[in-house]
């Protein structure tokens, strides 16, 4: 079949490298994709949010099925679109895309639900945030209600900074909302729980753990993720039955009573309290830069895998797992999250060697003259796999080394947690 893949960056690469190695996938056109994708996929350079000049590109290249991997085209009704254009798609609709699209949403389905969650306030106006503040610690969590490119949570410490941030969302800072969520701030270690997702049935699709802060030590300012690993050690059978119990299972069940049933990826952002889960956001796609270090570990047909789960076969596929574990590193253009330069040439990265078991994913690339140029912040994944976090840790900085590119800086902790705990 003729695929699709919706997206640029180091999740739509590692999605488009696992797909081209499927029996069933023909070709591959990603829409607009990178310098990565460009290497074993025709890039197609228009605008997937013009869902006209969308349609017509996949109606010009016979395309079977699309896969939609940014949050952004999914909760503006992507699939919604190309289904009743009768276009076989993988992802939720609009409507359940509101799980990540509306913080609000969310909360208010997890008190429906009996979802363990923060306590929280939605917010409308100044008056509803000074009076969360009167009645609750800091620190507090201000999450601008709508989308934001991962830039619209943060953790505030000090009451001047929660009415700052509060009133440039209210002022519009992003397009997406300007209501907000006010949470308490809880204690623990993150994880995110991935899952795939028919109308009849779920499917385990792995853990991982990723690091958010710009800065070693998880300081500075939050980002879109500077490195992950996969799986989670934090993660039991006793925890993953209260993580389905009490979280995962009671919202599909409530899409699903509200006939608006959830297909594609979902991934629970869950906060792990004295063994106790909580839900601390969804998100309607696979995670960036999580993807890239669940996909080297699935050992099944990718191509097939989404054929099924958009026939709603899922229930007949066993999704088998590699024992090893995998690592990313973010290679990011020196300023990120704040100003940085594109269009830098990185020259050496056409002399790296690289193989099935180390893996350079492309985020935020292009190329020009047959050279590679960087085009975001996040710039190169650099992905690994292993028996040890240690090694694999160790085989990425050494691949890093290699690129030596001096217009760019990564974190050298990434996986701190589990590789000082050994």
């Amino acid at each position: 079949m003729n695929i699709a893949l919706i997206g640029n960056g180091g999740r739509e690469h590692s999605l488009c490298y696992k797909l081209a190695e499927s029996r069933v996938v023909k070709n591959i056109f990603c829409i607009p994709g990178n310098a990565g994708t460009g290497s074993i996929a025709e890039n197609i350079k228009i605008d997937y949010l013009n869902f006209t000049d969308l349609l017509k590109t996949i109606k010009e290249n016979n395309i079977d099925l699309v896969v939609v991997g940014p949050e952004e085209p999914l909760v503006n009704g992507i699939v919604d679109f190309l289904k009743k254009k009768k276009i076989k798609v993988f992802g939720p609709s609009k409507y359940a895309s509101r799980l990540e699209g509306s913080k609000s949403f969310v909360k208010k389905l997890c008190v429906e639900n009996n979802i363990p969650t923060a306590d929280f306030k939605i917010c409308t106006n100044k008056k509803q945030v000074l009076s969360f503040l009167e009645n609750n610690k800091f620190p507090i969590v201000v999450k601008a209600d709508g989308i934001a490119a991962g830039k619209g949570v943060s953790i505030c410490h000090h009451y001047n900074e929660v009415v700052k941030i509060s009133n440039e969302i209210f002022n519009g800072k992003f397009k997406s909302s300007k209501s907000l969520v006010l949470e308490e701030f809880l204690y623990g270690e993150e994880v995110s729980y991935f899952l795939i997702v028919d109308e009849n049935s779920y499917s385990f699709f792995g853990t991982a753990q990723d690091h958010k802060r710009v800065g070693e030590k998880e300081t500075g300012l939050n980002t879109g993720g500077m490195g992950a690993y996969s799986p989670s050690p934090i993660i039991n059978k006793n925890l993953e039955k209260k993580i389905l119990k009490r979280i995962i299972i009671p919202t599909i069940n409530a899409l699903k009573k509200r006939k608006r049933p959830y297909t594609g990826f979902l991934y629970a952002g869950l906060m792990i309290k004295n063994n106790e889960p909580f839900l601390i956001e969804y998100n309607v796609r696979m995670g960036d830069p999580e993807c890239q270090v669940i996909l080297p570990r699935i050992k099944n047909d990718l191509g097939i895998l989404i054929n099924a789960c958009v026939n709603n076969k899922l229930k007949n596929f066993k999704i088998k797992w590699s024992k090893e574990k995998s690592m990313t590193i973010v290679l990011c253009a020196k300023g990120y999250p704040g100003n940085y330069k594109k269009n830098i040439i990185i020259k050496n990265l056409k002399k790296v060697k690289t193989d099935s078991k180390s893996i350079i994913f492309h985020a935020g690339t292009n190329t020009y003259k047959d050279k590679i140029i960087s085009q975001g912040g996040r710039v190169l994944n650099i992905t690994s796999l292993g028996n040890s976090f240690h090694e694999i840790r160790k085989k990425i900085h050494q691949i890093i080394k290699k690129i030596n590119w001096t217009n760019g800086f990564f974190r050298k902790d990434i996986g701190w947690r589990v590789i000082n705990k050994r």
